[in-house]
């Protein structure tokens, strides 16, 4: 694409691009309100440039890689590793008979994250002094919690979550409602009063239902109320939001593929907080749209899941205000990657000694996963 076309390189430009997919069971079966699993899989992308290597991933299907590799490498290679919105643009325009949301959002940003990392690698900087830092550091709220559980096990996480500094917790509820009341006060016991106690239905409940449910989770200081009925439902969530007892945030947004999905949530009034994913919304260029999105109507933004590819951009975007601690990556992104960061005192601090993200790829250690 780009040899048949004028361009005046900034940069040098990019050699290639592979992708590659890594599936790693979980420590135990999981599940949520509306959905079980036993592995998770990690697509990989390593884009060279100036014999620098950017690495960026999502966390999607195994077919995301095979996208990458038939469909986006060639649009990328060839073009000026500086010029990531210009590489984005092209990756955006390429996939409009695949669709737009799903796994093309998921593979361009997968390769978007990777050419972010390239660029301040090749300019030797951190990505988030190159993003522009706004901040030192993000709180992180401890998640996982699933409904797969024990109680035993469900206080255990995610007091030993607190008992390391951080103030808040989420798991995850709406697999078995009639017991989802008993669970969230068993876990409030573990980890005492004066922390922030999150729950996460996955769309799970009714509205009806929903409503009930925030009204008994407040009994308990619940004071985040994620996805308490589907993200589709933008009246539904807005109904919760306005009849949620005060303190109670509803959250949603972590299916949201592009600007326009985020737009709409925002415009319906259907979240007090919004989320964002930079392995689903077109990597970290999406990420800081809904980001710019958020400034606009004055709605606080939240990351989803994949600590390591939300720290830098998290740090670099002033509506942020805190970053999920997903218990299934970050113990997936500590086995396979130099450089994963673990909280102190409940926060996520970059390592502005290195460039980039930071990462470097375990490969020996990832190949007994590979798809």
């Amino acid at each position: 694409m780009w040899r048949t076309h004028s361009h005046r390189f900034n940069g040098p430009p990019i050699d290639n691009l592979q992708a590659s997919a890594f599936r790693i069971p979980t420590a135990t079966p999981e599940s949520d309100g509306t959905l079980e699993w036993i592995s998770t899989t990690l697509v990989l992308v390593e884009i060279h440039a100036n014999h620098k290597t950017g690495i960026g991933f999502s966390y999607a299907d195994a077919a995301t890689a095979r996208l990458i590799n038939d469909r986006l490498a060639n649009i990328v290679a060839g073009g000026d590793a500086l010029s990531v919105g210009l590489c984005w643009e092209a990756m955006v325009a390429a996939i409009r008979n695949q669709g737009r949301p799903g796994i093309s959002s998921m593979a361009i940003a997968a390769v978007d994250n990777a050419l972010w990392d390239l660029k301040a690698r090749l300019l030797e900087l951190p990505l988030v002094s190159l993003l522009g830092q706004v901040r030192t550091s993000i709180p992180v709220y401890g998640s996982g919690g699933f409904t797969s559980y024990s109680i035993e096990t469900l206080q255990e996480q995610l007091a030993g979550w607190t008992n390391q500094g951080m103030t808040m917790v989420k798991m995850k509820v709406g697999r078995a409602p009639e017991h989802d009341v008993s669970r969230v006060a068993a876990v409030r016991e573990a980890i005492g009063p004066g922390k922030s106690l999150f729950v996460d239905a996955n769309a799970a409940y009714s509205r009806k239902q929903a409503l009930a449910m925030a009204q008994a989770f407040a009994e308990m200081d619940v004071s985040w109320f994620e996805e308490p009925v589907s993200s589709d439902d933008l009246e539904g969530l807005r109904l919760v939001r306005d009849r949620a007892p005060p303190g109670m945030d509803i959250s949603a947004g972590e299916y949201g593929y592009d600007s326009v999905y985020f737009r709409r949530m925002l415009e319906a009034g259907a979240v007090d907080v919004l989320q964002a994913d930079a392995t689903r919304c077109a990597g970290v260029t999406g990420f800081l749209q809904a980001a710019a999105l958020c400034r606009a109507f004055n709605v606080p933004l939240s990351s989803h899941c994949a600590p390591s590819m939300h720290v830098h951009a998290c740090c670099a975007a002033a509506p942020v205000r805190h970053l999920e601690y997903f218990y299934d990556h970050a113990r997936i992104e500590k086995m396979l990657f130099d450089g994963a960061l673990e909280p102190v005192n409940g926060e996520l601090t970059p390592d502005l000694s290195r460039p980039g993200f930071g990462l470097e790829f375990k490969r020996a250690d990832a190949l007994h996963y590979a798809v």
